[in-house]
């Protein structure tokens, strides 16, 4: 683009396992909601595109979906690569899946290191009656942190999109995680393909 902006960016999400991180992303990019009984574990990674309106400029985000078992923790640590926002999510009605943020904050430092957007998401706020994590619990926490904060549900759609539209804003005020060329090219699919990360399609950390 001419004044420089980048016209797609690659956001992570990353979390324990089962705290809604592929709900989170079927309800901003289709709109869809499955029950628990229709999901599945995320084996790998996943990968959706989604192209978002901000300030009248419209961006494609690639957004990668990663499991939260350790035992796929080696196989998407290169996922890390050229991600210019990641999506820190936790279930507010499960106080472990609180507790080891920290871990995946670790994560972040190894494969992204410093500049890199977070933003930490506490999602099923549908589930208030069996809240375990407080607001401002969240708040306080994102603050030591430095990062983005907000509850939502990929139930019942709170908080959604104003999650991703944040974080999208965020990175295009951070010109140093755009105005590099170490990312990925697009196959012929559109998609982005980890590990070729020559072509500066996409802005990012150089991890």
């Amino acid at each position: 683009m001419s004044d420089g902006l980048p016209m797609n960016l690659k956001l992570l999400l990353i979390g324990n396992s089962s705290v809604g991180k592929s709900s989170l992303l079927l309800r901003f990019t289709d709109d869809e909601f499955l029950s628990d009984e229709e999901t599945s574990a995320t084996i790998g990674v996943d990968f959706k595109v989604k192209s978002i309106e901000v300030e009248g400029r419209r961006y494609k985000l690639s957004i990668w979906d990663t499991a939260g078992q350790e035992r796929f923790r080696t196989l998407t640590s290169s996922y890390y690569r050229g991600a210019q926002g990641v999506v820190l999510v936790y279930d507010v009605s499960s106080r472990q899946s609180f507790d080891e943020l920290l871990k995946w904050f670790t994560e972040i430092d190894i494969h992204c290191g410093e500049g890199v957007v977070k933003m930490l998401v506490g999602n099923k706020v549908d589930k208030e009656a069996s809240r375990q994590v407080t607001t401002d619990e969240g708040k306080t926490f994102a603050e030591r942190m430095g990062t983005l904060f907000i509850e939502c549900s990929a139930k019942t759609r709170v908080g959604v999109m104003e999650a991703f539209q944040e974080l999208v804003m965020r990175i295009l005020d951070t010109p140093s995680l755009w105005n590099r060329n170490s990312n990925g090219i697009r196959a012929d699919n559109g998609t982005i393909q980890p590990g070729n990360e020559s072509s500066g399609l996409l802005g990012g950390c150089s991890c």
